[in-house]
């Protein structure tokens, strides 16, 4: 429970508004024990003694209790419901916070769905423990109490009758909460799996028709969702068998007791009313023993879902901010890689001893077959990832010294495959500084060759371009990338193989675009095509994770290397 007691601190900004919940769950909790002792009047005062005096105040009494009762009830519904809704927002809020922190490894071992699984379902089960299950806790537990109090009160005998079944049902829900616990970690790794499923499903759903593999597909879905209707119906099971044994325990207390009492009553040691009452409250205290059982139940699969939850934010952030860590004051654009190494896995090696030095201002191309540790040295730039040995260095400062933040907003990235968020062109392009005015964004655009088919959109820089830009050609989408890092204006620049996918259309406004983007910048270039870096400074050839090769075009293909195959076999030389 030590997670359930962390999960409890984010209720304590709610405290005032936790007590007067408490205060409305007691009060409403008290008047359902007032009704037991009104029929025990009933009988003792009213039948008995033919008191009408007695039966009108039975009577204003029970509609004066439920008007009461009434306006608790929404008391503690209202209250308990807002305090739940508000933690989940701070857990949300926490997790989504978390997940900004985490380093791109932790994306490149986790599904998108996986992830998500995380802020909806096992946020929504943790919901449910704060709330509904909060809720019947405190409630059925004032009505136990209550009933057992006053259960001594009417006779002490019986009560001590009732009370040596409860060890029992302690052990039985004990025994049954911990199987219930690990069936309720299997249910949210089974509910990960279907949303991680759906998630590809849905974002791949041209490849999936393309390839005609609906049913395929709905075969996947299937399965998945069998097993999770199969970790389901096994709490199901451990629920179902959980509450009748706690019935039958509470169902021999109750024959106990009517034998007893019945006795007591025929030999005038009790009255009838008494008896009923006692009964009553009995039924009472069975009845809040077996919502209990159910509740807690219901608590322990949740805390399934809070482990996963704390699991995610107790996770180590392993790329910050170093103590001492300065900002990074406004760069020439010089870069030095010093005999970088770097693995993803260890062991195995991405990248092995590479060095560089670019002057501000340079191009610096990486070409190689796929594979060879191209885009690896564009992430180890802006500390995506940390290198395993060698330094980095920007103007003759240590990247690792600097703020990550700093480090970043001086770099510029337009990648092959833009991501665009749902909503206006101009916002989109905004992303690259927010504090931009309209204007500002409109230069941008005009400069990356994109102001033209932009002001021909439905809604011009406000229409909304619809989830990840579907609704736009790749070029369209590549120029407002570019017009989204011209507004950034970085002096580092990191063109991932941002030409690779367009047709020669595309490809020629695009680079036309990228051409002005690049001048006065540092640029590291990732070429696909060879003849978009035909005037770089400098090209490296990587091929293993090794420099293979490096130079100016012209001297490349001198050396009748790797750089000069692969020359021959986009160009279609003979020597091939």
């Amino acid at each position: 429970m030590k997670n359930y007691k962390r999960l409890l601190q984010f209720i304590r900004p709610y405290l005032k508004q936790l007590f007067l919940a408490i205060v409305c769950i007691i009060v409403a909790a008290g008047c359902n024990l007032y009704l037991p002792w009104i029929i025990k009047d009933m009988i003792d005062k009213v039948l008995s003694d033919k008191n009408m005096m007695m039966l009108n105040w039975i009577c204003v009494g029970i509609v004066v209790v439920f008007f009461v009762r009434g306006i608790f009830f929404y008391g503690q519904s209202y209250l308990v419901s807002y305090i739940g809704q508000k933690v989940i927002i701070d857990v949300r809020e926490v997790m989504f916070r978390k997940f900004q922190r985490m380093p791109m490894a932790y994306f490149d071992k986790h599904q998108t769905g996986e992830t998500m699984s995380y802020i909806t379902n096992d946020v929504a089960a943790i919901q449910s423990a704060l709330v509904d299950q909060l809720i019947e806790m405190v409630t059925e537990g004032s009505i136990l109490i209550g009933s057992l109090v006053l259960m001594v009160y009417l006779d002490w005998k019986l009560s001590l009758l009732t009370l040596v079944v409860i060890p029992l049902v302690g052990q039985a829900m004990k025994i049954f909460g911990r199987k219930i616990k690990r069936n309720g970690t299997v249910i949210q790794e089974r509910m990960a799996d279907i949303t991680s499923l759906l998630q590809e499903s849905i974002s791949a759903v041209r490849v999936v028709k393309s390839f005609v593999r609906e049913k395929y597909e709905t075969d996947r879905f299937v399965r998945q969702n069998q097993l999770n209707f199969q970790a389901a119906m096994k709490n199901v099971q451990l629920t179902s068998l959980l509450t009748p044994t706690v019935e039958f325990l509470a169902a021999i207390s109750v024959t106990f007791i009517v034998w007893f009492g019945g006795y007591e009553v025929v030999n005038d040691e009790m009255t009838a009313g008494a008896l009923v009452a006692f009964l009553t409250y009995a039924v009472n205290l069975a009845n809040p023993v077996k919502r209990l059982s159910r509740v807690y139940g219901n608590l322990q699969r949740a805390m399934a879902a809070v482990d996963r939850v704390f699991a995610v934010i107790d996770l180590e952030e392993p790329i910050s901010d170093k103590e001492g860590a300065k900002p990074l004051p406004k760069i020439s654009g010089a870069v030095k890689l010093d005999h970088v190494s770097f693995e993803y896995k260890k062991g195995v090696p991405a990248l092995s001893d590479v060095s560089l030095d670019a002057k501000p201002g340079q191009m610096i191309a990486f070409v190689g077959p796929s594979g060879a540790g191209k885009s690896t040295i564009a992430n180890l730039i802006p500390r995506f990832y940390e290198i395993m040995d060698g330094s980095i260095s920007i103007d003759g400062t240590d990247i690792r010294d600097v703020t990550v933040s700093s480090l970043r907003e001086q770099i510029g990235i337009v990648p092959q495959e833009t991501l665009l968020f749902s909503t206006t062109v101009m916002e989109n392009i905004r992303y690259g500084r927010l504090d931009a005015t309209d204007e500002e964004v409109i230069e941008a655009a005009k400069a990356a060759n994109a102001d033209e088919f932009i002001r021909n959109l439905p809604q011009g820089y406000d229409t909304k371009i619809g989830e990840r830009g579907m609704n736009l050609s790749g070029g369209q989408r590549q120029r407002m990338a570019i017009a989204r890092a011209i507004l950034k204006n970085p002096r580092i620049l990191i063109l991932d193989e941002a030409t690779s996918a367009l047709d020669t259309e595309s490809e020629k406004i695009v680079q036309a675009a990228l051409d002005k983007l690049m001048v006065g910048r540092t640029s590291f270039v990732i070429a696909h095509r060879l003849s978009t870096i035909f005037n770089a400074d400098q090209i490296f050839v990587i091929d293993n994770g090794h420099v293979k090769e490096h130079g100016t075009h012209e001297e490349l293909l001198k050396l009748d290397g790797l750089y000069s195959y692969l020359y021959n076999i986009q160009f279609n030389k003979k020597n091939v």
